[in-house]
């Protein structure tokens, strides 16, 4: 009788309070088998072996005589079928994973084609952010006063999106070692090594250069010398920073607040108050943005030595989103102050600016994966909607009295300018 409740008592899933009536069994080592028990289906379940055996045999010999005497001869006779099942089990899933880390190790690499090599230059450039920074630049073309050449325009924005390029292919190149440590940057282009680093950064300096050279001549010298030094701010400021300080975020910033600058200046020629005003809103967008994005890959950030806010101090990196989001709100009620646009945008820009700040009070009040996403991607329908009503809302009459005083405009770029404005474009 004793035999049958000890086996029992190790082996099934009942728990030991079940048998406490038994006065041959004593507690305290009741409850230090079942825990026991219970620990070692905690930690190697995972790993297919789920028969207690080997620790219950280093156990029985604390355990009481009588207790230990008859506990030892079932031990050894625990051998069932569902043990043998998964130690088979174990084994094959074993052979498997050796067998496909061989097969990932030695894989050779597949010949580059001109198809492959386009794709490659694709991810260099990281095309999707390219093509978000280059839509700032036409936005902010658009939204300065003064005739607008299509000619201009193109040029512009072909020129920045070379500089973007550059930049990132130069970042990756750099950033090569430290990618590979990376779940989300694993699988880049230089990190499979579908791209020679020499190549890489070969490619970076040619899309810089004639980037630096199309908006110098198509342009005018002051655009060119702002993409080139936003160039030299991306790899030589902020690139390095990001392992150093938690200011990267600070000069990456201001990275981003560049490009629409280069449209306004691209057609205006000066850095006007409407100039500082779109860097200012891209400035303070990009914490909300970043810092809710960075939270959910801290864990990527911190494997790779990367000094984030979202490492070192999560809850400022929260509060920094909280307070630019804040900043938002006057920064929009400049533009119809100084003339850019009517004064319908302060309300419309409001209610995208409380959808934002929104966001960024849940993610400030509890910082978890879901306010840190549901902020990034308010962030992300917000930089779009803000400048399409910056567009609508557009003061075209500041237009006309730039013309007044530009007497050199011809009358079908006038004509073109009052009647049609960006919406040609």
């Amino acid at each position: 009788m004793a035999r049958q409740l000890l086996t029992k008592l190790i082996f099934s899933k009942v728990p030991c309070s079940s048998f406490l009536n038994y006065k041959s069994v004593r507690i305290p080592w009741c409850q230090q088998a079942w825990t026991l028990r219970r620990v070692w289906l905690k930690r190697y379940s995972k790993y297919g072996l789920e028969n207690p055996t080997v620790s219950l045999e280093n156990s029985i010999k604390r355990a009481p005589y009588r207790i230990s005497k008859i506990a030892a001869l079932n031990v050894h006779e625990f051998k069932d079928n569902e043990y043998q099942q998964t130690k088979v089990n174990t084994e094959q899933k074993q052979d498997l994973s050796l067998n496909s880390v061989s097969i990932i190790k030695f894989k050779p690499l597949p010949r580059a084609t001109y198809i492959t090599i386009v794709k490659g230059y694709k991810e260099l450039a990281k095309a999707k952010l390219a093509a978000l920074v280059i839509l700032t630049t036409m936005c902010g073309y658009a939204l300065a006063p003064g005739a607008t050449s299509l000619t201009c325009l193109m040029s512009t924005t072909v020129g920045t999106g070379l500089c973007i390029a550059s930049a990132n292919a130069f970042n990756q190149w750099i950033e090569a070692p430290y990618d590979a440590q990376m779940s989300r940057t694993r699988n880049r282009v230089l990190v499979r090594r579908a791209i020679t680093p020499f190549h890489a950064f070969s490619f970076g300096s040619v899309a810089g250069i004639l980037g630096v050279l199309i908006l110098s001549i198509m342009a005018n010298p002051m655009t060119a010398l702002m993409g080139s030094t936003n160039i030299l701010l991306y790899t030589c400021v902020y690139t390095p920073m990001k392992r150093a300080s938690i200011l990267n975020t600070w000069a990456g910033s201001l990275v981003g607040a560049i490009p629409p600058m280069m449209g306004w200046v691209a057609c205006t020629n000066s850095f006007d108050v409407g100039a500082w005003i779109l860097g200012g809103i891209l400035y303070a967008w990009q914490f909300p943005h970043f810092n809710s994005l960075s939270w959910n890959l801290r864990a990527d950030y911190s494997k790779a030595g990367y000094r984030m806010m979202a490492v070192t101090n999560p809850s400022l990196n929260a509060r920094v989103s909280l307070r630019y989001s804040l900043l938002l709100f006057p920064l929009c009620y400049l533009t119809p102050y100084v003339g850019m646009t009517s004064w319908w945008f302060a309300w419309d820009s409001s209610l995208m600016n409380c959808v934002l700040l929104w966001g960024a009070f849940k993610f400030w009040r509890d910082p978890n994966e879901k306010t840190a996403r549901d902020c990034f991607f308010a962030s992300l329908i917000h930089l779009p909607v803000i400048f399409a009503l910056m567009m609508v809302h557009k003061n075209f009459q500041q237009s006309n009295i730039i013309l007044d005083h530009n007497p050199d405009i011809s009358e079908s770029d006038e004509t073109g300018i009052l009647s049609k404005g960006f919406i040609e474009f």
